[in-house]
C-alpha cells in the first residue's frame, strides 16, 4: 500500500497525460477560441487564478479581474497589458453577496455580457471532525465562497450566454471530490455541490451552446498548499500548468477534466465503496 504522497503523485501524473492527449485531439487554439470575448477570472490576483489571467490576455481575450486585493489585481492587469492583452480589475469580496452582485453588474454594463466565467476563487480549510462540533461556521463560509458566490455570478452571466447562443462556465474543483479528501469535508462537500448543479443546468442550456466544464484539479503548488507539511516534497502542477487545463476546457468545453486515475477511483466507490473507506482511512491515519 503507497502513502497518499504517492498517490497524489499518481494522480497528477494521469492528468498530465490526459491532458496532452486531449491537445493532440483539439482543432482549435485558445486564441481563435476566446480572441475578443470577455472572460471573466475570479482569484485571479495570485496563484492559478493569475496564471490564467495572462494567458487568456496573451490570447486576446478581454479579461475582467476579480478578487479582493486590489493592488496585486492591478500588477497582474499591468502583466497582461505587457502582453499586448486588454485586463479590467474588478476588486471584491465575493462573500459580501451586495458587493458581489454590483461587480457583476459593473462588467456587464460595461463589457455587454461575459463569454466565459471560470470560478477559479475558492478557500480551502483542513480540520478534523473532532475538531468541528462547535465550528459550523467553517462550513457556512467554504460554501458561501465555494459555492453560493460562484452560483450568483452564473446566475447573473448566463441570461446573456443564452441570449447570445455561447457561453463556457469552468469551475476549479478538486481531486479530493474522485478520491476522497478525509480532513477536508467542508471543502470538498462545497466544490461536489457546485458539480451536482451543474449537471442539470447542463441539460437546461444544452440546446443554447452554454457548457458547464468541472475541474477536478489535482494539487497544484501555490499558498493554498503551502501550510501542509504532507505536500511539500509531492509531485504537484505548477499554475502555469493548471491554467493550461483550464485553456483545454474553454477550447474543447468537456462536461468534465479529471485524471483516468480518479474516474477509476469513483468506478471503485461505487463496486466496493467500503473497500475505498477502509484505503481512504489508512490514508487519513497516515496524516493526511
Amino acid at each position: 500500500m503507497f502513502g497518499i504522497g504517492e498517490w497524489v503523485h499518481k494522480i497528477t501524473r494521469c492528468l498530465d497525460t490526459e491532458l496532452s492527449l486531449t491537445r493532440l485531439r483539439q482543432q482549435e487554439t485558445l486564441d481563435e477560441v476566446v480572441a475578443g470575448r470577455t472572460v471573466l477570472i475570479t482569484g485571479a490576483s495570485s496563484g492559478i487564478g493569475r496564471a490564467t489571467a495572462l494567458r487568456f490576455g496573451a490570447a486576446g481575450a478581454t479579461v475582467a479581474l476579480v478578487a479582493r486585493r486590489e493592488a496585486e489585481l492591478r500588477a497582474v492587469a499591468t502583466e497582461i497589458e505587457a502582453l499586448g492583452g486588454k485586463p479590467y480589475v474588478y476588486p471584491c469580496d465575493l462573500t459580501d453577496f451586495a458587493a458581489l452582485d454590483a461587480m457583476a453588474a459593473q462588467v456587464l454594463s460595461d463589457h455587454g455580457g461575459v463569454d466565459v466565467l471560470i470560478n477559479n476563487a475558492g478557500r480551502s480549510i483542513r480540520r478534523r471532525l473532532d475538531e468541528s462540533y462547535d465550528r459550523f461556521h467553517d462550513f457556512d463560509r467554504t460554501m458561501r465562497l465555494n459555492y453560493f458566490a460562484p452560483v450568483r455570478l452564473m446566475l447573473a452571466v448566463v441570461p446573456g450566454m443564452r441570449e447570445r447562443k455561447y457561453g463556457s462556465i469552468i469551475n476549479i474543483l478538486s481531486i479530493g471530490n474522485l478520491a476522497g479528501g478525509p480532513g477536508y469535508s467542508a471543502y470538498t462537500a462545497s466544490k461536489a455541490a457546485l458539480d451536482a448543479l451543474c449537471v442539470n443546468l447542463q441539460v437546461e442550456t444544452r440546446t443554447d451552446d452554454v457548457r458547464f466544464t468541472s475541474v477536478f484539479m489535482p494539487m497544484v503548488r501555490t499558498a493554498m498548499i503551502a501550510k501542509n507539511e504532507i505536500y511539500q516534497d509531492a509531485r504537484a502542477l505548477t499554475p502555469e500548468q493548471a491554467a493550461g487545463a483550464i485553456a483545454d476546457g474553454v477550447i474543447g468545453r468537456p462536461r468534465r477534466i479529471a485524471p483516468i486515475l480518479g474516474r477509476f477511483t469513483v468506478l471503485l466507490d461505487h463496486l466496493i465503496p467500503e473497500t475505498l473507506d477502509d484505503v481512504r482511512a489508512k490514508f487519513y491515519q497516515q496524516g493526511l
